[in-house]
């Protein structure tokens, strides 16, 4: 597979603040890799919660990570501020392709960019279901151009 070069801020249509954590930096002095999967998942939900369609506690749908993955091009270390794009990549029935570029601090390329499939189900049953109107228009902002 060949290497993606680093997106640019172009490439997002939405972006979400993300202050690294003293925590966050491994022995070697940089943001360990494991925490960009946290970085992906509160920029994506913190998204949805600000446009109102994703509520944790009292919801009736619930996305579920069934993909991920992640190509990393340079350190982010505290205490750089993350500047998380966010697109939507595609949109099934029930699925939602997120892609994510995290850039630090004012950098114009990806420091990581990665990926994660949101299969949407019902709080109740686990059982997929399809995005409600709402949601779908919460969406539409990200879609990749």
């Amino acid at each position: 597979m060949a290497r993606q070069e680093p997106h640019t801020r172009a490439d997002y249509p939405v972006f979400q603040t993300i202050s690294t954590r003293w925590m966050d930096n491994d022995v070697y002095g940089h943001v360990n890799n494991v925490v960009y999967y946290s970085y992906f998942d509160t920029a994506v939900n913190g998204y949805l919660m600000a446009q109102g369609v994703l509520d944790f506690r009292a919801g009736q749908t619930v996305g579920l990570v069934v993909e991920t993955g992640c190509q990393f091009f340079a350190p982010i270390a505290f205490p750089d501020t993350v500047n998380a794009g966010i697109r939507v990549q595609k949109i099934g029935t029930s699925s939602v392709r997120y892609e994510v570029g995290l850039f630090a601090n004012d950098d114009p390329s990806a420091a990581a960019q990665g990926h994660f499939v949101h299969v949407y189900v019902s709080a109740a049953d686990h059982r997929p279901m399809p995005l409600p109107e709402d949601f779908q228009a919460a969406l539409a902002p990200l879609r990749n151009r």
